[in-house]
Protein backbone atom coordinates (compact mmCIF):
# COMPACT_ATOMS: atom_id res chain seq x y z
CA UNK A 1 0.00 0.00 0.00
CA UNK A 2 1.16 3.65 -0.52
CA UNK A 3 3.02 5.38 2.30
CA UNK A 4 0.42 8.71 1.92
CA UNK A 5 -1.17 10.47 5.14
CA UNK A 6 -4.45 8.83 6.15
CA UNK A 7 -4.24 5.70 4.02
CA UNK A 8 -1.06 3.82 5.47
CA UNK A 9 -1.33 0.84 7.78
CA UNK A 10 0.59 0.58 10.97
CA UNK A 11 4.06 -0.06 10.54
CA UNK A 12 4.14 0.06 7.32
CA UNK A 13 7.18 2.54 7.03
CA UNK A 14 9.99 1.93 5.19
CA UNK A 15 12.55 -0.15 7.22
CA UNK A 16 16.48 0.98 8.04
CA UNK A 17 18.68 0.15 5.19
CA UNK A 18 15.50 -0.75 2.74
CA UNK A 19 14.24 1.61 -0.07
CA UNK A 20 11.31 2.94 0.40
CA UNK A 21 9.27 1.61 -2.33
CA UNK A 22 9.73 -1.61 -1.04
CA UNK A 23 6.34 -3.16 1.09
CA UNK A 24 6.35 -6.13 3.46
CA UNK A 25 3.36 -7.67 5.25
CA UNK A 26 2.25 -6.12 8.49
CA UNK A 27 2.49 -9.98 10.67
CA UNK A 28 4.80 -12.42 10.90
CA UNK A 29 6.23 -14.12 7.92
CA UNK A 30 5.58 -17.87 7.49
CA UNK A 31 8.96 -19.69 6.20
CA UNK A 32 9.56 -23.16 4.33
CA UNK A 33 11.02 -25.58 6.82
CA UNK A 34 14.27 -25.70 7.71
CA UNK A 35 14.59 -22.11 7.53
CA UNK A 36 15.42 -20.03 10.13
CA UNK A 37 13.68 -16.81 10.99
CA UNK A 38 15.04 -13.22 10.40
CA UNK A 39 16.12 -12.68 14.38
CA UNK A 40 17.38 -16.17 14.85
CA UNK A 41 21.18 -16.44 13.90
CA UNK A 42 21.64 -19.51 10.99
CA UNK A 43 23.62 -22.35 10.92
CA UNK A 44 25.89 -20.94 7.97
CA UNK A 45 24.76 -17.81 6.53
CA UNK A 46 27.23 -18.21 3.61
CA UNK A 47 25.72 -21.72 2.48
CA UNK A 48 24.92 -22.03 -0.84
CA UNK A 49 20.99 -23.05 -0.38
CA UNK A 50 20.16 -20.12 1.61
CA UNK A 51 18.65 -16.93 -0.18
CA UNK A 52 18.92 -14.34 3.15
CA UNK A 53 20.71 -11.14 3.21
CA UNK A 54 23.50 -10.86 5.87
CA UNK A 55 21.41 -7.39 6.64
CA UNK A 56 18.47 -7.97 8.08
CA UNK A 57 15.45 -5.87 9.27
CA UNK A 58 15.63 -5.42 12.96
CA UNK A 59 13.92 -7.58 15.31
CA UNK A 60 11.52 -4.57 16.73
CA UNK A 61 9.74 -4.18 13.79
CA UNK A 62 9.71 -8.12 12.04
CA UNK A 63 9.68 -9.98 15.22
CA UNK A 64 9.50 -13.69 14.62
CA UNK A 65 6.98 -16.57 16.51
CA UNK A 66 8.47 -17.74 20.05
CA UNK A 67 8.35 -21.27 19.12
CA UNK A 68 8.97 -23.55 16.13
CA UNK A 69 6.37 -22.98 13.52
CA UNK A 70 4.55 -25.69 11.48
CA UNK A 71 3.98 -25.00 7.49
CA UNK A 72 0.40 -25.19 7.48
CA UNK A 73 -0.09 -23.36 10.66
CA UNK A 74 -1.79 -19.81 9.99
CA UNK A 75 0.18 -16.51 11.54
CA UNK A 76 -1.21 -15.03 14.95
CA UNK A 77 -2.89 -11.93 14.12
CA UNK A 78 -1.64 -8.61 13.71
CA UNK A 79 -1.00 -6.24 16.53
CA UNK A 80 -4.14 -3.73 17.27
CA UNK A 81 -4.11 -0.07 15.18
CA UNK A 82 -2.97 2.25 17.75
CA UNK A 83 -5.64 4.08 19.17
CA UNK A 84 -6.80 7.82 18.18
CA UNK A 85 -6.86 9.43 14.98
CA UNK A 86 -3.92 10.32 13.30
CA UNK A 87 -1.53 9.59 10.84
CA UNK A 88 -2.54 5.98 9.38
CA UNK A 89 -4.89 5.66 12.02
CA UNK A 90 -8.67 4.03 10.39
CA UNK A 91 -12.10 5.16 11.89
CA UNK A 92 -14.13 2.46 13.39
CA UNK A 93 -16.18 0.27 10.80
CA UNK A 94 -19.36 1.06 10.61
CA UNK A 95 -22.78 -1.21 10.27
CA UNK A 96 -21.98 -2.34 6.74
CA UNK A 97 -18.08 -3.45 7.66
CA UNK A 98 -16.92 -0.92 6.10
CA UNK A 99 -15.73 2.83 7.21
CA UNK A 100 -18.98 4.58 8.68
CA UNK A 101 -20.90 7.47 7.30
CA UNK A 102 -23.40 5.87 5.79
CA UNK A 103 -25.70 2.57 5.46
CA UNK A 104 -23.66 0.85 3.79
CA UNK A 105 -20.44 1.82 5.72
CA UNK A 106 -19.03 3.90 3.55
CA UNK A 107 -18.58 7.66 4.41
CA UNK A 108 -17.77 10.02 1.65
CA UNK A 109 -15.09 12.98 1.64
CA UNK A 110 -15.59 15.14 3.88
CA UNK A 111 -18.43 13.35 5.71
CA UNK A 112 -18.80 12.88 9.76
CA UNK A 113 -17.59 9.54 10.72
CA UNK A 114 -15.77 9.48 6.72
CA UNK A 115 -12.94 10.59 5.35
CA UNK A 116 -12.80 14.40 6.32
CA UNK A 117 -13.25 16.23 10.21
CA UNK A 118 -13.82 15.77 12.72
CA UNK A 119 -12.15 13.27 14.90
CA UNK A 120 -11.36 11.04 10.76
CA UNK A 121 -8.65 11.00 8.74
CA UNK A 122 -6.38 14.11 8.12
CA UNK A 123 -8.55 15.94 11.18
CA UNK A 124 -6.79 19.39 11.85
CA UNK A 125 -6.68 19.99 7.76
CA UNK A 126 -10.19 21.31 7.80
CA UNK A 127 -9.02 25.22 7.33
CA UNK A 128 -9.44 27.84 9.63
CA UNK A 129 -12.54 28.57 11.87
CA UNK A 130 -15.02 30.96 11.24
CA UNK A 131 -14.51 34.64 11.90
CA UNK A 132 -15.69 36.29 14.65
CA UNK A 133 -19.33 37.79 14.12
CA UNK A 134 -19.41 40.20 17.15
CA UNK A 135 -22.15 42.24 15.51
CA UNK A 136 -24.06 42.23 11.54
CA UNK A 137 -20.73 41.31 9.31
CA UNK A 138 -17.61 39.04 10.35
CA UNK A 139 -14.52 40.83 10.95
CA UNK A 140 -13.00 39.32 7.50
CA UNK A 141 -13.10 40.53 3.88
CA UNK A 142 -16.91 41.12 2.88
CA UNK A 143 -18.25 39.42 -0.18
CA UNK A 144 -21.54 41.31 -1.91
CA UNK A 145 -24.14 39.65 -0.45
CA UNK A 146 -22.66 39.89 2.92
CA UNK A 147 -22.63 43.45 2.45
CA UNK A 148 -25.93 43.90 1.40
CA UNK A 149 -27.38 41.86 4.41
CA UNK A 150 -25.23 43.37 7.08
CA UNK A 151 -27.14 47.10 5.75
CA UNK A 152 -30.70 45.53 6.32
CA UNK A 153 -29.47 43.89 9.48
CA UNK A 154 -28.59 47.31 10.68
CA UNK A 155 -31.52 48.17 9.40
CA UNK A 156 -33.70 45.29 11.07
CA UNK A 157 -31.55 45.47 14.37
CA UNK A 158 -32.02 48.69 15.26
CA UNK A 159 -34.62 49.20 13.53
CA UNK A 160 -35.92 51.91 16.51
CA UNK A 161 -32.67 54.03 15.56
CA UNK A 162 -32.74 54.11 12.15
CA UNK A 163 -36.43 54.74 11.52
CA UNK A 164 -36.31 57.31 13.79
CA UNK A 165 -33.61 58.90 11.83
CA UNK A 166 -34.74 58.54 8.17
CA UNK A 167 -38.40 59.25 9.26
CA UNK A 168 -37.29 62.53 11.14
CA UNK A 169 -34.92 63.78 7.88
CA UNK A 170 -37.78 62.36 5.07
CA UNK A 171 -40.30 64.50 6.82
CA UNK A 172 -38.45 67.80 6.96
CA UNK A 173 -36.51 67.27 3.28
CA UNK A 174 -40.59 66.65 1.90
CA UNK A 175 -42.09 69.86 3.67
CA UNK A 176 -39.44 71.82 2.01
CA UNK A 177 -40.12 70.00 -1.54
CA UNK A 178 -43.52 70.37 -1.35
CA UNK A 179 -43.54 73.86 -0.14
CA UNK A 180 -41.16 75.04 -2.74
CA UNK A 181 -43.43 73.56 -5.19
CA UNK A 182 -46.42 74.20 -4.50
CA UNK A 183 -45.71 77.98 -3.61
CA UNK A 184 -42.57 79.10 -6.13
CA UNK A 185 -42.19 75.91 -9.14
CA UNK A 186 -45.65 74.72 -9.98
CA UNK A 187 -46.64 78.31 -11.77
CA UNK A 188 -43.29 79.83 -12.40
CA UNK A 189 -42.10 76.67 -14.91
CA UNK A 190 -43.49 75.78 -18.10
CA UNK A 191 -42.79 72.49 -19.99
CA UNK A 192 -45.56 71.73 -22.20
CA UNK A 193 -43.63 72.16 -25.39
CA UNK A 194 -41.37 69.24 -24.24
CA UNK A 195 -44.13 66.97 -25.16
CA UNK A 196 -45.32 69.22 -28.09
CA UNK A 197 -43.97 67.39 -31.87
CA UNK A 198 -44.70 71.52 -33.53
CA UNK A 199 -42.56 73.00 -30.99
CA UNK A 200 -39.92 74.60 -31.67
CA UNK A 201 -36.05 74.31 -31.19
CA UNK A 202 -36.13 77.07 -28.84
CA UNK A 203 -39.37 76.68 -27.16
CA UNK A 204 -37.70 72.87 -26.53
CA UNK A 205 -34.82 74.42 -25.48
CA UNK A 206 -36.91 76.90 -22.89
CA UNK A 207 -39.23 74.23 -21.57
CA UNK A 208 -35.70 72.22 -20.99
CA UNK A 209 -34.37 74.84 -19.10
CA UNK A 210 -37.47 75.41 -17.06
CA UNK A 211 -37.50 71.95 -15.89
CA UNK A 212 -33.79 72.06 -14.80
CA UNK A 213 -34.06 75.20 -12.80
CA UNK A 214 -37.45 73.42 -11.02
CA UNK A 215 -35.69 70.34 -10.51
CA UNK A 216 -32.24 71.92 -9.23
CA UNK A 217 -33.81 73.41 -5.82
CA UNK A 218 -35.49 70.27 -5.39
CA UNK A 219 -32.41 67.97 -5.81
CA UNK A 220 -30.65 70.34 -3.62
CA UNK A 221 -33.29 69.88 -0.49
CA UNK A 222 -33.26 66.46 -1.25
CA UNK A 223 -29.29 66.21 -1.08
CA UNK A 224 -29.38 68.00 1.90
CA UNK A 225 -31.61 65.47 3.75
CA UNK A 226 -29.63 62.76 2.40
CA UNK A 227 -26.03 63.81 3.83
CA UNK A 228 -27.78 64.78 7.19
CA UNK A 229 -29.15 60.99 7.39
CA UNK A 230 -25.73 59.66 6.22
CA UNK A 231 -24.06 61.17 8.90
CA UNK A 232 -26.53 59.96 11.23
CA UNK A 233 -26.70 56.01 9.83
CA UNK A 234 -22.85 56.37 9.77
CA UNK A 235 -22.77 56.20 13.77
CA UNK A 236 -25.28 53.77 13.98
CA UNK A 237 -24.16 51.37 11.41
CA UNK A 238 -20.40 51.33 12.98
CA UNK A 239 -21.72 50.62 16.40
CA UNK A 240 -23.56 47.32 14.91
CA UNK A 241 -20.48 46.38 13.40
CA UNK A 242 -19.70 46.24 16.62
CA UNK A 243 -22.56 44.69 18.31
CA UNK A 244 -23.13 47.80 20.78
CA UNK A 245 -26.55 50.03 20.89
CA UNK A 246 -27.09 52.92 20.24
CA UNK A 247 -29.83 55.44 20.46
CA UNK A 248 -30.66 58.81 18.72
CA UNK A 249 -29.15 60.94 20.87
CA UNK A 250 -25.65 58.74 20.92
CA UNK A 251 -25.87 58.93 16.94
CA UNK A 252 -26.39 62.98 16.87
CA UNK A 253 -23.64 63.14 19.76
CA UNK A 254 -21.33 61.49 17.52
CA UNK A 255 -22.00 63.02 14.29
CA UNK A 256 -22.64 66.64 15.29
CA UNK A 257 -19.14 67.48 15.17
CA UNK A 258 -18.34 66.81 11.87
CA UNK A 259 -21.85 67.25 9.71
CA UNK A 260 -20.27 70.86 9.01
CA UNK A 261 -17.16 69.44 7.65
CA UNK A 262 -19.72 66.82 5.76
CA UNK A 263 -21.77 69.39 4.15
CA UNK A 264 -18.39 71.44 3.16
CA UNK A 265 -17.59 67.86 1.35
CA UNK A 266 -20.52 67.47 -0.52
CA UNK A 267 -19.91 70.76 -1.62
CA UNK A 268 -16.17 70.63 -2.87
CA UNK A 269 -17.45 67.79 -4.49
CA UNK A 270 -20.70 69.35 -6.43
CA UNK A 271 -17.66 72.01 -7.60
CA UNK A 272 -15.22 69.28 -8.59
CA UNK A 273 -18.33 67.68 -10.74
CA UNK A 274 -19.06 71.05 -12.31
CA UNK A 275 -15.64 72.18 -13.10
CA UNK A 276 -15.25 68.72 -15.28
CA UNK A 277 -18.14 69.16 -16.75
CA UNK A 278 -17.48 72.98 -17.91
CA UNK A 279 -13.99 71.76 -18.99
CA UNK A 280 -15.60 69.04 -21.27
CA UNK A 281 -17.66 71.27 -22.48
CA UNK A 282 -15.83 74.56 -23.16
CA UNK A 283 -14.41 73.34 -26.47
CA UNK A 284 -17.33 72.92 -28.24
CA UNK A 285 -18.78 76.54 -26.86
CA UNK A 286 -15.52 78.22 -28.13
CA UNK A 287 -15.70 76.84 -31.53
CA UNK A 288 -19.32 77.19 -31.77
CA UNK A 289 -18.42 80.46 -30.76
CA UNK A 290 -16.52 81.15 -33.34
CA UNK A 291 -19.10 80.33 -36.11
CA UNK A 292 -18.37 76.85 -36.73
CA UNK A 293 -21.78 75.55 -35.57
CA UNK A 294 -21.27 72.15 -36.87
CA UNK A 295 -18.23 71.40 -35.30
CA UNK A 296 -19.16 72.94 -32.14
CA UNK A 297 -22.07 70.47 -31.80
CA UNK A 298 -20.08 67.48 -32.43
CA UNK A 299 -17.39 68.68 -29.91
CA UNK A 300 -20.50 69.75 -27.47
CA UNK A 301 -21.44 65.67 -27.98
CA UNK A 302 -18.10 64.46 -27.14
CA UNK A 303 -17.65 67.27 -24.14
CA UNK A 304 -21.01 65.72 -22.88
CA UNK A 305 -20.02 61.60 -22.93
CA UNK A 306 -16.57 62.75 -21.57
CA UNK A 307 -17.91 64.84 -18.58
CA UNK A 308 -20.30 62.18 -17.68
CA UNK A 309 -17.33 59.64 -17.61
CA UNK A 310 -15.42 61.65 -15.50
CA UNK A 311 -17.73 62.61 -13.53
CA UNK A 312 -18.28 59.19 -13.02
CA UNK A 313 -15.34 58.26 -12.01
CA UNK A 314 -14.61 61.10 -9.86
CA UNK A 315 -17.57 60.30 -7.76
CA UNK A 316 -17.07 56.38 -7.39
CA UNK A 317 -13.21 57.24 -6.04
CA UNK A 318 -14.51 59.63 -3.54
CA UNK A 319 -17.28 57.52 -2.55
CA UNK A 320 -15.92 56.30 0.79
CA UNK A 321 -15.18 59.95 1.79
CA UNK A 322 -17.97 60.50 3.81
CA UNK A 323 -17.64 57.97 5.84
CA UNK A 324 -13.40 58.25 6.34
CA UNK A 325 -14.27 62.16 7.45
CA UNK A 326 -16.83 60.67 10.18
CA UNK A 327 -15.43 57.85 11.59
CA UNK A 328 -11.87 58.79 11.43
CA UNK A 329 -12.29 62.61 12.30
CA UNK A 330 -10.64 63.37 9.12
CA UNK A 331 -10.70 66.98 7.50
CA UNK A 332 -12.39 67.16 4.04
CA UNK A 333 -8.84 67.02 2.40
CA UNK A 334 -7.61 63.95 4.13
CA UNK A 335 -10.92 62.27 3.77
CA UNK A 336 -10.84 63.09 0.01
CA UNK A 337 -7.41 61.46 0.22
CA UNK A 338 -8.55 58.44 2.30
CA UNK A 339 -11.02 57.73 -0.09
CA UNK A 340 -8.51 57.58 -3.09
CA UNK A 341 -6.56 55.13 -1.37
CA UNK A 342 -9.03 52.92 -0.38
CA UNK A 343 -10.50 52.52 -3.57
CA UNK A 344 -7.42 52.28 -5.33
CA UNK A 345 -6.93 48.95 -7.82
CA UNK A 346 -11.26 48.50 -6.49
CA UNK A 347 -12.77 50.99 -8.61
CA UNK A 348 -14.87 48.61 -10.46
CA UNK A 349 -15.80 46.51 -7.25
CA UNK A 350 -17.05 49.43 -5.39
CA UNK A 351 -18.90 51.03 -8.64
CA UNK A 352 -20.79 47.42 -8.96
CA UNK A 353 -21.79 47.52 -4.94
CA UNK A 354 -23.03 50.83 -4.69
CA UNK A 355 -24.77 50.45 -8.31
CA UNK A 356 -26.11 46.76 -7.01
CA UNK A 357 -27.55 49.03 -3.95
CA UNK A 358 -28.63 52.05 -5.36
CA UNK A 359 -30.99 49.54 -8.10
CA UNK A 360 -32.19 47.68 -5.58
CA UNK A 361 -32.86 50.74 -3.16
CA UNK A 362 -34.78 52.23 -6.22
CA UNK A 363 -37.09 48.87 -6.84
CA UNK A 364 -38.31 48.69 -3.68
CA UNK A 365 -38.99 52.71 -3.16
CA UNK A 366 -41.14 52.87 -6.33
CA UNK A 367 -43.18 49.93 -5.53
CA UNK A 368 -44.11 52.22 -2.30
CA UNK A 369 -43.84 55.55 -4.21
CA UNK A 370 -45.95 54.61 -7.65
CA UNK A 371 -49.24 53.52 -5.80
CA UNK A 372 -49.45 57.20 -3.94
CA UNK A 373 -48.22 58.97 -7.12
CA UNK A 374 -50.99 56.82 -8.91
CA UNK A 375 -53.72 58.21 -5.82
CA UNK A 376 -52.39 61.29 -5.94
CA UNK A 377 -53.07 61.65 -9.44
CA UNK A 378 -56.53 60.59 -9.17
CA UNK A 379 -57.56 62.45 -6.19
CA UNK A 380 -56.71 65.43 -8.59
CA UNK A 381 -58.13 67.22 -11.41
CA UNK A 382 -56.06 65.71 -13.96
CA UNK A 383 -56.59 62.44 -12.89
CA UNK A 384 -54.37 59.68 -13.59
CA UNK A 385 -54.23 59.91 -17.30
CA UNK A 386 -52.81 63.89 -16.68
CA UNK A 387 -49.75 61.72 -15.58
CA UNK A 388 -48.35 61.17 -19.01
CA UNK A 389 -48.56 64.82 -20.05
CA UNK A 390 -45.70 66.82 -19.92
CA UNK A 391 -46.33 70.08 -17.48
CA UNK A 392 -49.35 68.32 -16.10
CA UNK A 393 -50.79 70.33 -13.19
CA UNK A 394 -51.61 68.39 -9.83
CA UNK A 395 -51.85 71.04 -7.21
CA UNK A 396 -51.93 70.71 -3.34
CA UNK A 397 -53.47 66.77 -3.79
CA UNK A 398 -50.98 65.33 -5.42
CA UNK A 399 -48.16 66.81 -4.15
CA UNK A 400 -49.40 65.71 -0.40
CA UNK A 401 -50.41 62.58 -1.00
CA UNK A 402 -47.06 61.57 -3.67
CA UNK A 403 -44.90 63.24 -0.97
CA UNK A 404 -46.28 60.59 1.71
CA UNK A 405 -44.90 58.22 -0.56
CA UNK A 406 -41.60 59.61 -0.78
CA UNK A 407 -41.40 59.56 2.86
CA UNK A 408 -42.28 55.72 3.21
CA UNK A 409 -39.71 55.46 0.25
CA UNK A 410 -36.71 57.42 1.87
CA UNK A 411 -37.28 55.60 5.19
CA UNK A 412 -36.49 52.32 3.30
CA UNK A 413 -33.50 54.12 0.89
CA UNK A 414 -31.63 55.66 3.25
CA UNK A 415 -30.40 53.35 5.95
CA UNK A 416 -29.90 50.93 2.65
CA UNK A 417 -27.68 53.95 0.61
CA UNK A 418 -25.68 54.59 4.36
CA UNK A 419 -25.65 50.90 5.21
CA UNK A 420 -23.73 50.06 2.25
CA UNK A 421 -21.15 52.89 2.12
CA UNK A 422 -20.09 52.37 5.49
CA UNK A 423 -19.52 48.83 4.99
CA UNK A 424 -17.73 48.97 1.70
CA UNK A 425 -15.51 51.13 3.76
CA UNK A 426 -14.72 48.84 6.38
CA UNK A 427 -14.06 46.06 4.13
CA UNK A 428 -11.61 47.99 2.11
CA UNK A 429 -9.93 49.08 5.18
CA UNK A 430 -10.14 45.72 6.89
CA UNK A 431 -8.69 44.36 3.04
CA UNK A 432 -5.77 46.91 3.43
CA UNK A 433 -5.21 47.75 7.05
CA UNK A 434 -6.09 45.18 8.98
CA UNK A 435 -9.23 46.78 10.61
CA UNK A 436 -11.02 43.81 11.81
CA UNK A 437 -8.13 43.82 14.71
CA UNK A 438 -9.45 46.91 15.61
CA UNK A 439 -13.07 46.28 15.69
CA UNK A 440 -12.53 43.35 17.75
CA UNK A 441 -10.81 44.52 20.40
CA UNK A 442 -13.20 47.36 20.53
CA UNK A 443 -15.92 44.63 20.47
CA UNK A 444 -14.43 42.76 23.38
CA UNK A 445 -13.35 40.08 21.79
CA UNK A 446 -10.66 37.97 23.58
CA UNK A 447 -7.82 36.55 22.02
CA UNK A 448 -8.64 37.56 18.95
CA UNK A 449 -5.67 38.13 16.82
CA UNK A 450 -3.91 35.42 18.15
CA UNK A 451 -4.80 32.91 15.73
CA UNK A 452 -4.12 28.87 16.08
CA UNK A 453 -1.12 28.08 13.22
CA UNK A 454 -2.06 28.14 9.96
CA UNK A 455 -4.98 30.69 10.06
CA UNK A 456 -4.85 34.02 9.80
CA UNK A 457 -8.02 35.85 11.55
CA UNK A 458 -9.14 38.67 8.13
CA UNK A 459 -7.22 37.30 5.56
Amino acid sequence: MKDTPGWASPGSAPSDGQEPGASHPAGPTVRPAGQQPADQPAANPQSPGTKWSKEQPPPGQWSAPAGPQNPGQAPPPPPPPPSGPGWGAHPPAGPGGGHPGGPTGHGGYGRYGGYGPPGGWGAGWGGPPPAAKPGVIPLRPLGVGEILDGAVATMRTYWRTVLGISLTVAIVTQVFVVLLQGLILDGSTDTAALGDPAATVDEQLNAMGDAMRASGPVLLITLLGTITATALLTAVTSRAVLGKPVTLKEAWRDARPQVPRLFGLILLLMLIAAGVVLACLLPGILVGAAGNSDAGDALMAFGILGSIVLVLWLLIRFSLASPALMLEKQGIRKSLGRSAKLTRGSWWRVFGIQLLALIIANIVAMIVVVPFALLGAALSDGGVGGLVEAGGDYGWTYLIVSGIGSVIGSMITFPIAAGVIVLLYIDQRIRREALDLDLARAAGLQGYGSPTPGTTPGS
